[in-house]
Order: C-alpha cells, then structure tokens, then sequence
C-alpha cells in the first residue's frame, strides 16, 4: 500500500494516471493543462512544483530534456514539510547536476545567459517564494512559469521587475554569456 503523498505513491501518480505534458518543451504556468493535475509532495504542482519547473525548464534549455515526473521524483528528497512548501530552493544545483547539467550558485545574475532564481512573492518570511527559469535575450529577460496562471513566456528588462527589490533567495547559473 503507497501512502498518499510518497515519493512513491506521486511518482505511480504522476506516470500511470495522469497524461504527460509535451516532452522537450518549455512549461509556463503551472495551474494549467497537464502539469496542474500532477503531484510533488501532499500537493498537487499547481500549488508548490514551481521548483520542479524551473529545473525542469533549464534542463530542455540545455538540450538535455528529462520527464517532469522523473525529474519530481528525484526532487522528493528536497521537498519542505511534506514537499507544502515545496522544495529546499539551496538544493536546485542539485537537481541539475544530477541530470547532467553544469550549473553554480551565484549572489547575482551579471554574465547570466540562463539561470534560475528564487525569490520571495511578498514580504521575506511572511510570504511564499517562487522559482522561475530565465534566459536573457536582445528583448530582456525571458521569464518562464512567470505566475500559476500564465500561459506564455513574460519579458522584463531586469530582475527586480519581476522579483521586486528584495535579494533573492537563492540563484543557479545554468549558462553564462562567451567572452
């Protein structure tokens, strides 16, 4: 017998009874389609897999795609209280490497062509974080899985449009500019 909310119980889940998003391609918001109905700790992902994206979202930039669901279940060893807090934000690099990826922790995105940054939606600890995938581009930066409900890509010009003026919690390098 699984116990609703193991790693085991989510990963049967997550393969056998729910239907896969799109192998290889890029995930914005994750309250909608395929990804809303998928499980990562005592949640559904609509509410707390905001980690498991952004990994997931750097590997398919990277050339090196992986099923959100393996991906999810690698990343059950991180979650926070039962995965309701969703995953340990300083275990990402993790993640990453364990898939292939070369990545290092950074206080700041300058000479980032790619990373993944955490950063609190309101007020530190009295709020929830969030953990978006960025690729810098001509336009700005490209911002995936922005917010539960967006379906598309968002570009700002900086950062702190998007993550306000408050340090981040934790930010991953995936790719950096040639120079």
């Amino acid at each position: 017998m699984l116990i609703k909310g193991s790693r085991r119980y989510n990963l049967r889940h997550n393969t056998e009874r729910t239907e896969q998003p799109e192998f290889g391609r890029m995930i914005n918001g994750q309250g909608l389609g395929l990804v809303s109905e998928m499980r990562y700790g005592i949640c559904h992902m609509s509410f707390n897999g905001c980690e498991v994206i952004a990994v997931h979202n750097a590997l398919v930039s990277l050339g090196k795609p992986q099923r959100l669901s393996d991906i999810a279940f690698y990343m059950e060893r991180f979650r926070v209280l039962m995965g309701f807090f969703g995953c340990n934000a300083y275990c990402l690099g993790r993640a990453l490497k364990h898939f292939g990826a070369d990545c290092k922790r950074s206080r700041t995105t300058d000479g980032a062509k790619s990373f993944i940054v955490t950063y609190w939606t309101k007020k530190p600890f009295l709020s929830s974080i969030h953990t978006v995938f960025c690729m810098r581009t001509e336009k700005g930066i490209m911002v995936y899985n922005n917010y539960n409900n967006c379906p598309n890509v968002r570009i700002y010009q900086n950062v702190e449009d998007f993550a306000g003026k408050r340090k981040p919690v934790a930010i991953y390098i995936t790719d950096t500019d040639v120079q």
